[in-house]
């Protein structure tokens, strides 16, 4: 009897784990209403029944596939912040306008990126999202199959690219799914396009060599799929590219077979169903060998401060809300779990620095992310890049203090990131200089919370030391300022002048820090004056968390930052879109 137990109830757990193991291959990867053979076109309705659209307040940013019912693959560069505020996820959906009577959404309970997710490299670019509940499978809402570990796709593999992204690098997005067939590339060649060590084993490449096929920025996080036998299986997650279906510049994409163990240990339940790809034949890849050229044996240019691209920036007077990309590409977005708290400025090659008000005495640099090259907090932002903070330091003198916030990898330096100089004492900013301020203070810049700025003057100081302090014109400054710069030209570069803080008791009245309807305190009959503690005061703090502080150009250089960016711009494919460029006979 014991043992007749004992069989009973090891059948019994054979069973339950054959389902929880195998549960999804009844149904992943097939789709009744795919008769696709080639593309470029408009997706006829429900042939890609695991297609998301995902969407904050309404407006699509990225794409996504349904890997089980409750699950979403998408990419990890998609989130900068990990907010499920008003994050909704579509599925069965053709149209972003117009009735979809096949489509359901769901709001997301959970966001978990892959915790080597680089932004730098953007190896690992993967994310899962957990459904506020289950979906119904029908013929328009299915799950993919996914690549397991092992599966090989060898060079010239058919494979298709599912999204709502831009026609065109820059371009509009469609209102209806495309789809487009796009050829996969080997790693080796895939390298060669890009430069050694770019293409990672965790990367697929997708692509024709004469380009006029390919995802584009909105296309993010969708699906990259090749089809064995009756089932489609999900080989890639988009993730970036060198502009847009350009020639010898295939898609990249994160590998998927290579998360099938990290899947499967963040979703213990009805796993999704995994699959071995194969092909067949020979690897033509494994003959690639990269034609090099020994480069010139030159010293690369130094790094230098305050160089603002002279057709970005050319503040001259004037007082706009507004700003606009690269204007000042210093401006960071300092980021708590995902929110902005604080404004920030780059002031060394991989060193941020702030407001110490904006942090605890201990603050857990785990929960803090510094963004460069944004302008918009809600809204698309190409130029912007998202890096971890690895240590974060405040100074400990009387009064204000700064915070200096070491980054975990050194951002690409172009015309929408550079640094700023920072004030030594050196500098003389006389009475009447002209002066401006710019951060996201809370509720302004409209929807999308784009960058405000204002221009104002240094006056003299009254009643406060002019050693330590600089003064200028009332400013107004909100919740979400704190951090940010005051920053004034000398010759060609910018320095900055001081650290934007809150603090009123600096100020001959407490009337300059207060808020007010309005962005920024123009008022003229105000009589206050707004005092800020030099940037100098804390110049041996600077030096030694910073070293030696970088130097501007020098007399007669160029103001543009071309010296600094590199040669193409390899972006992530973030708006959401794939791009479709119809380049067929």
């Amino acid at each position: 009897m014991e043992v007749y137990k004992a069989l009973c109830l090891v059948t019994l757990l054979v069973t339950l784990f054959s389902k929880v193991s195998h549960s999804q291959l009844d149904v992943c990867g097939i789709s009744p209403l795919n008769t696709r053979i080639v593309g470029g076109q408009d997706a006829p309705p429900g042939s890609w029944p695991w297609q998301a659209s995902l969407q904050r307040s309404g407006s699509h940013f990225c794409g996504g596939s349904l890997i089980n019912k409750e699950w979403v693959l998408s990419a990890a560069h998609c989130f900068t912040r990990t907010s499920i505020t008003n994050l909704v996820v579509y599925l069965g959906r053709q149209n972003q306008q117009g009735t979809n009577p096949n489509e359901e959404s769901r709001t997301v309970t959970q966001i978990i990126c892959h915790p080597n997710y680089s932004s730098s490299t953007s190896d690992n670019d993967m994310c899962l999202l957990k459904l506020s509940s289950s979906v119904t499978f029908t013929n328009y809402i299915r799950p993919v199959c996914l690549a397991a570990q092992g599966s090989s796709f060898y060079a010239g593999t058919t494979s298709w690219v599912t999204g709502w992204g831009t026609l065109s690098s820059g371009g509009s997005l469609p209102q209806v799914l495309q789809e487009v067939d796009v050829p996969v590339v080997g790693n080796r060649q895939c390298n060669c396009n890009y430069g050694a060590g770019s293409i990672t084993d965790n990367m697929i490449c997708a692509g024709l060599s004469a380009g006029g096929k390919d995802s584009c920025q909105g296309d993010s996080g969708g699906p990259l799929v090749s089809k064995q036998g009756t089932r489609w299986m999900q080989s890639g997650v988009v993730s970036f590219g060198n502009g847009c279906a350009l020639a010898n510049f295939p898609g990249v994409y994160a590998r998927v077979s290579q998360y099938q163990t990290w899947i499967n240990s963040q979703i213990t339940s009805e796993q999704p169903g995994f699959i071995t790809f194969s092909s067949s034949g020979t690897d033509s890849d494994l003959s690639v060998t990269c034609t090099t050229t020994t480069p010139p044996t030159t010293t690369p240019a130094p790094v230098v401060c305050g160089s603002a691209s002279a057709s970005l920036n050319s503040r001259i007077g004037g007082g706009s809300s507004l700003a606009t990309a690269g204007l000042w590409p210093w401006i960071a977005s300092l980021q708590k779990n995902g929110a902005h708290v604080c404004g920030g400025t780059l002031v060394a090659v991989d060193s941020v620095m702030s407001d110490a008000s904006c942090f605890s005495s201990q603050p857990n640099t785990a929960q803090w992310t510094v963004i460069l090259g944004r302008l918009k907090q809600n809204g698309s932002n190409p130029n912007e890049v998202t890096l971890n903070v690895i240590n974060i330091t405040m100074s400990n003198l009387t009064g204000n203090n700064v915070a200096i916030l070491r980054l975990a990898s050194r951002p690409k330096l172009s015309n929408y990131i550079q640094p700023i100089c920072v004030d030594q004492g050196t500098s003389t900013f006389s009475t009447g200089t002209k002066c401006w301020v710019a951060g996201w203070g809370t509720g302004q810049g409209g929807a999308e919370q784009v960058l405000q700025e204002f221009q104002t003057s240094v006056v003299e100081c009254v009643n406060v030391s002019s050693s330590d302090n600089i003064c200028t014109g009332p400013v107004t400054l909100l919740q979400g300022d704190v951090g940010g710069p005051l920053m004034c030209k000398q010759g060609n570069s910018w320095f900055q002048t001081a650290v934007l803080t809150v603090d009123s008791s600096n100020a001959t009245s407490s009337n300059s820090t207060s808020t007010s309807k309005s962005r920024w305190s123009q008022s003229p009959r105000a009589s206050t004056i707004q005092v800020f503690t030099k940037t100098s005061r804390f110049k041996n703090f600077l030096a030694t968390n910073l070293g030696t502080l970088l130097s501007p150009a020098s007399a007669g250089a160029s103001s543009g930052a071309s010296m600094a960016h590199c040669s193409f711009s390899i972006f992530p494919f973030f708006s959401l879109s794939f791009v479709l460029l119809l380049g067929w006979d």
